[in-house]
């Protein structure tokens, strides 16, 4: 079974280099994690906060991808229109690793004059360091120039645009969280002797639109169906479309589907009026769920809101947006 698992991580690994195509790393809890994919959505909250998020996908599978990421953010002042944040996370799909690391600026536009509409733009710069260690593969004689050598702290920079309108009560938000398109490697460099081998791997770009409502079902109880779909040239459109009800200002329950690929069970616990809980569990719809060794995918999320900025938006409002 070792034997067998390492032959797919391999055969994995080098589909992921030839056709040339790199996706961002993947969030069930975006709606806690939005700036990482939209750096207009920084500072929207109108607090200060910091946040981490870890994700284990296709647990019990050998070399699985994991997704660890914190994040902070935070509006300049309570009169200011700008806001600003950083991030890192890291994405590890055995035997690569990523870490990325970015800092994020929004500045945020009113659109009318009760002030409770806002259009914010966004830009992201940072970068990313690559490491793959190809040379812990297990690998036939055919492979052997194509794996020679490791990949370490490969640098390529980042640079993403974004925007984001929001009212009370909906919002919907455009982004390109990496604008440049990377090659990750020389072409003569993965080249066989005879010229026909070749490991190329490039840095794709990501389109990403999100969009929700919230309605007020009861006084006690809110309900907010939402839209993730990104796009990247050359891979099928990803759609997750998610549920979730607010209990008390304290409970999230929800479920999610991402399309022909996973069905989600989402839970939110507000610990106190600044620490709040996420968990999700994703059970995956595609062939992979026939595997004995797939037990799903878990995601934890923990935020702590370390100061409320008190700016015109929450002002107005009686209790916090549910996005």
């Amino acid at each position: 079974m070792k034997q067998l698992t390492t032959t797919i991580v391999t055969l994995v690994i080098l589909t992921f280099f030839s056709v040339t195509a790199q996706q961002d790393a993947q969030y069930t809890q975006y709606m806690y994690n939005t700036a990482v994919i939209n750096p207009a959505y920084t500072g929207s909250r109108d607090k200060t906060s910091v946040s981490g998020l870890t994700r284990k996908q296709w647990v019990g599978f050998e070399g699985s991808p994991a997704t660890h990421t914190i994040a902070f953010e935070t509006p300049f002042d309570r009169f200011s229109n700008f806001s600003y944040g950083f991030s890192v996370f890291s994405d590890i799909i055995r035997p690569t690793t990523e870490t990325n690391f970015n800092i994020d600026f929004a500045y945020r536009i009113r659109v009318n004059n009760k002030n409770t509409a806002f259009l914010r733009l966004g830009s992201k710069i940072g970068g990313n360091l690559l490491n793959v260690n190809l040379t812990r593969l297990s690998r036939e004689e055919a492979m052997d120039n194509a794996l020679l050598s490791d990949i370490n702290n490969k640098f390529s920079p980042n640079f993403g645009l974004g925007a984001y309108y929001h009212n009370e009560k909906f919002y919907a938000g455009l982004s390109i969280p990496n604008l440049l398109q990377t090659s990750f490697f020389d072409e003569q460099s993965a080249f066989s002797s005879s010229g026909t081998t070749s490991l190329l791997a490039k840095q794709k770009i990501n389109y990403y639109f999100i969009t929700g409502h919230t309605f007020d079902l009861s006084y006690n109880v809110k309900f907010k169906p939402a839209l993730l779909t990104k796009m990247v040239i050359g891979a099928p459109l990803q759609v997750d479309i998610s549920a979730n009800f607010l209990i008390f200002q304290k409970i999230t329950l929800g479920t999610a589907y991402r399309w022909s690929a996973a069905v989600s069970g989402l839970f939110g616990y507000q610990l106190s009026k600044s620490l709040m809980l996420g968990l999700s569990y994703d059970v995956e719809t595609t062939e992979l769920t026939s595997t004995d060794t797939n037990y799903g995918s878990f995601e934890f999320v923990l935020r702590y809101d370390l100061k409320n900025k008190l700016n015109l938006t929450s002002k107005r409002m009686l209790t916090p947006r549910f996005f």
